[in-house]
């Protein structure tokens, strides 16, 4: 395993220094229900290629430095489909991730000639880089193996450069108003799911 790759047990330690204060956030769980399925890792990253992976402890889920890093809205945090993770760390860390941007929702307003908006997808066609994503499905409630760490890494070690790119797009097509506006309503399309309402409230 990369030495800049770093497994910790329940919480970032005390004194972890991140030089960056925009990160790239993911999460891992038992699955996509939140009730029935629980919240094993986060990683982070700071683009530097850099991982810390965060493996909680499932009895408390007592994080509290991880929990500072993610409320703080001094600090940006990046993810790829965050309304799932923004659901999770809510309902399980009890706290609200603050000052977000999503690389699946800038690339769905930039990237209007593709239908296909995954990471893997976005990580090929901006870097070049073709991902594994076997260990996708795999449990990540038990010990880790080396692979499922790098597959671990490898959602977050890209996002900066990722959302750089596509930034690049939504200011070219005048689309970056819509993209922030979008963003401020995703704080509420997550309380929406905890509430189980999980239907479009503007369909007919």
């Amino acid at each position: 395993m990369s030495n800049k790759i770093q497994l910790h047990k329940n919480d970032l330690p005390d004194d972890l220094k991140l030089d960056n204060n925009i990160i790239a956030v993911d999460g891992e769980f038992m699955g996509l229900n939140v009730r029935r399925d629980p919240l094993c890792l986060i990683q982070i990253s700071t683009g530097n290629s850099d991982a810390h992976i965060i493996q909680f402890d499932r009895k408390n889920y007592n994080a509290p430095n991880l929990s500072r890093i993610l409320s703080d809205s001094k600090i940006t945090k990046i993810f790829h489909y965050g309304r799932a993770d923004l659901a999770h760390i809510k309902y399980y860390l009890k706290i609200n991730t603050n000052n977000i941007l999503d690389t699946k929702i800038a690339s769905k307003l930039a990237r209007s000639y593709s239908d296909n908006h995954s990471l893997k997808t976005l990580i090929k066609e901006f870097l070049n880089i073709d991902i594994s994503k076997q260990f996708q499905n795999s449990d990540f409630g038990g010990q880790l193996t080396s692979s499922q760490l790098k597959y671990c890494a490898n959602d977050v070690i890209y996002l900066h450069k990722i959302h750089e790119e596509l930034n690049k797009i939504l200011e070219r097509e005048n689309r970056s108003e819509l993209y922030y506006n979008c963003l401020k309503f995703l704080q509420t399309r997550v309380d929406l799911d905890l509430a189980l309402f999980k239907d479009d409230v503007w369909a007919h």
